[in-house]
C-alpha cells in the first residue's frame, strides 16, 4: 500500500527519520510497491520496505539515536 504522504508513514519510521529521509522513504517504497506489483501483496510490502530503508541509509546514517546526513565526498 502506497503512502500518499509522510503523515501515513508507520509510527516508528516517523519517530526516528528527521523529515527529509522520511521522504525519501515515502518516495522509495512507493516506487518499490509499483515496480514489485506483481510479487503479491506480502512480498511486495516487505520488498518495498527494504528498498526504502536502503534509500535511506544511502543518504543517511546512524549516529547514537539519531539519524544523521552522510557527508559527501
Amino acid at each position: 500500500m502506497p503512502y500518499p504522504s509522510i503523515e501515513d508513514l508507520p509510527a516508528p519510521v516517523r519517530a526516528h527519520l528527521p523529515t527529509h529521509a522520511q521522504e525519501i522513504y515515502a518516495a522509495a517504497f512507493n516506487n518499490a510497491s509499483t515496480e514489485y506489483q506483481a510479487r503479491g501483496p506480502e512480498q511486495r510490502e516487505r520488498i518495498a520496505h527494504s528498498v526504502a530503508w536502503a534509500a535511506v541509509k544511502h543518504k543517511y546514517k546512524k549516529s547514537g539515536d539519531r539519524w544523521v546526513p552522510r557527508q559527501r565526498r
